[in-house]
């Protein structure tokens, strides 16, 4: 009996230690969890998408425990998804406002850059320079073919971008003063909108100046040229504030992110070497009505 009393009382100290041991490891593998930082997933308008890719890398490099995540869709998505709550940011070219469905007031606006969106053609066409009228007619159906605008013998094929981009919403605005463009095909990329302009004979679209190259023709407006400053003075109409939402107040890594965004090093980086626009170049506001102050 002695013998079976001191096996027991041998066996309960290793099996307590064999507990304190469990808890010790629970602990090590809950702090190793809790030391792998945030993730953050960003959603929405494919105009802002290369700037909030560049800057991510160099911010993951300077604090690796943070994973990001960007993401395409258009505007619309962005504001939907972080509206409810289904990701940490929502990427828009337009204001919550503009967008029904979308509870504004619970969103917090984080304006990181201004874009400009410019008309592109195939290069082929022979056209460069058209007036605002004649553009309005061209993405209504008015205008056919771009002989009628000083160009070659041939038919126009708009390209448009889906409903719900946020480069729509922004270029029927301010491009085409509200009109509705011609039913056409319809693209969700402002990548795969320029493949096809750069392929397809007499296409006409639009896109944010960050996607510009020399495989396509940006138009003129009745002479004036999109760039950094016909955009600051609106002497070229065609831009748009990129927003960053947040459902509410962003906190921790979330939030040094989005300063992030704002600082010089991104701000005098990414986003001019890019062809956005830096915040603080802009010389007047403009709100979600369109007043510009």
């Amino acid at each position: 009996m002695k013998k079976l009393l001191a096996a027991l009382f041998v066996s309960s100290i290793l099996l307590a230690g064999c507990g304190s041991g469990g808890n010790t490891n629970e602990s090590s593998e809950s702090g190793s969890s809790a030391s792998d930082g945030a993730k953050i997933t960003a959603v929405g308008s494919t105009a802002l998408q290369p700037l909030v890719d560049a800057a991510q890398e160099s911010f993951t490099q300077e604090n690796p425990t943070v994973q990001i995540s960007v993401q395409g869709g258009g505007s619309g998505t962005g504001l939907s998804q972080v509206s409810g709550g289904a990701v940490e940011i929502g990427n828009s070219d337009v204001f919550a406002e503009e967008k029904d469905g979308i509870d504004a007031e619970k969103l917090v606006d984080h304006r990181v850059a201004v874009v400009g969106f410019a008309p592109v053609v195939n290069k082929d066409v022979g056209v460069k320079d058209i007036t605002k009228e004649q553009l309005v007619d061209i993405f209504t159906g008015k205008i056919t073919n771009w002989k009628d605008v000083g160009g070659k013998d041939q038919e126009i094929a708009v390209v448009n971008r889906a409903s719900g981009s946020g480069t729509r919403a922004t270029f029927e605005k301010w491009g085409l003063d509200g009109s509705e463009p011609v039913q056409s095909q319809e693209q969700d990329s402002s990548g795969t909108v320029k493949k096809i302009v750069a392929d397809t004979p007499g296409a006409v679209s639009y896109l944010a100046l960050s996607y510009l190259d020399d495989s396509l023709q940006a138009l003129k407006l009745d002479g004036v040229e999109a760039n950094e400053k016909t955009i600051a003075n609106n002497d070229w109409p065609i831009w748009s504030y990129e927003h960053m939402y947040t459902n509410g107040e962003p906190k921790g890594e979330l939030a040094k992110f989005l300063e992030y965004m704002v600082s010089e090093d991104v701000q005098s980086g990414p986003v001019k070497e890019l062809g956005y626009l830096p915040i603080t170049s802009m010389k007047i506001e403009r709100d979600a009505e369109g007043n510009v102050k």
